[in-house]
């Protein structure tokens, strides 16, 4: 049997089913462009929750503020080309609270560490120690893998969906 890969986009993807001999209320199943075509500019809408550990959609479009986090986290570019611009916090700037990133006031104070800039299927490691910066041209997605912080936007009831709705 041979098997494709259908890659989608943001202005192109097929919404897809869960084929579960289950009950599918205890089963989460969204799409990340259908998230990300409805959320705003740098919203970090989560998708998968496990525990305190989340995976965030984020419709890069434009420049974002500065992000850092108390952990690393990860980024991966599902549609368009993300640039990541990187700058070394020093100790007493490094978030202290367990969760996930924040979003800071300003530029942060602190050398640059240089950018990276991904298209899709890249992953990006944003580094605990180091606040960081998502630009775009144009529209973009990305999923960051995280924890649950104060910038997690969550909107279950909107985008789970079960079988035949």
């Amino acid at each position: 049997m041979a098997y494709r890969t259908a890659t989608g986009s943001l202005d192109a993807y097929t919404k897809g089913v869960i084929e579960l001999q289950d009950d599918l209320r205890k089963y989460a199943f969204s799409n990340v462009f259908e998230v990300a075509g409805k959320a705003h500019p740098f919203e970090r809408v989560a998708v998968v929750q496990n525990l305190e550990y989340v995976a965030e959609v984020v419709r890069s479009e434009g420049e974002s503020g500065w992000y850092a986090a108390p952990h690393d986290e990860f980024a991966l570019v599902m549609d368009g080309e993300i640039t990541f611009n990187f700058i070394q916090l020093e100790d007493e700037q490094i978030p202290g609270h367990a969760g996930g990133a924040v979003q800071l006031g300003a530029r942060p104070n602190g050398p640059a560490m240089g950018r990276v800039t991904a298209r899709r299927g890249h992953q990006v490691l944003l580094p605990r120690g180091s606040a960081y910066q998502i630009t775009s041209a144009r529209p973009a997605v990305a999923i960051i893998q995280t924890s649950d912080g104060p910038v997690t936007v969550k909107r279950w009831s909107e985008i789970c969906v079960l079988e035949g709705e």
